[in-house]
């Protein structure tokens, strides 16, 4: 018996298949969804790389502007051994932790020369660092370089390593 146009079903009343159109529907909208959530998931080598520094240039943007805008002294520890970064002030704390298989290389500051090892402490006052910025990212043959200008508190990332 046939009581729709698109849609067969048995003597018993029962529903017996879907339609080639209903299923392509399906597929497409299941399909689209993995496109779109998978690729985060797996934020691997160069893509993940990329992703930390950007996240760590956007940081010393923050901390520049508060200290200016809040006129309060902001320090940024970057911890190189560890990993880990974060700042603080009077009134906030945070802290991070680079993603899996993330190192910092090194970090650059011209009073302080290279540092390799241990932890940096940098002061962000009313009037921003005294002096730029330079920090190394690393992740199996990938290199990516944030450079912090104090001069106009931007941040820039750049590909591979750059002094």
């Amino acid at each position: 018996m046939l009581t729709s146009l698109t849609r067969k079903y048995n003597t018993d009343g029962r529903r017996s298949a879907f339609t080639l159109i209903e299923l392509v529907i399906v597929i497409f909208i299941i399909s689209l969804t993995t496109a779109l959530i998978v690729p985060n998931l797996w934020e691997t080598g160069k893509r993940g790389l990329r992703s930390e520094a950007k996240r760590i240039a956007s940081t010393l943007r923050y901390v520049n502007d508060e200290a200016a805008g809040k006129k309060q002294t902001y320090t940024l520890r970057v911890n190189i051994g560890e990993g880990s970064w974060g700042y603080e002030s009077e009134n906030e704390t945070r802290s991070f932790k680079v993603k899996k298989d993330i190192v910092f290389r090194d970090i650059i500051i011209p009073s302080l020369g290279m540092i390799t090892t241990g932890e940096a402490a940098l002061s962000f006052g009313p009037l921003g660092p005294e002096e730029p910025i330079t920090l190394h990212l690393s992740r199996d043959k990938f290199e990516y370089t944030v450079i912090f200008n104090h001069l106009n508190g931007r941040a820039k990332v750049y590909e591979g390593y750059r002094t």
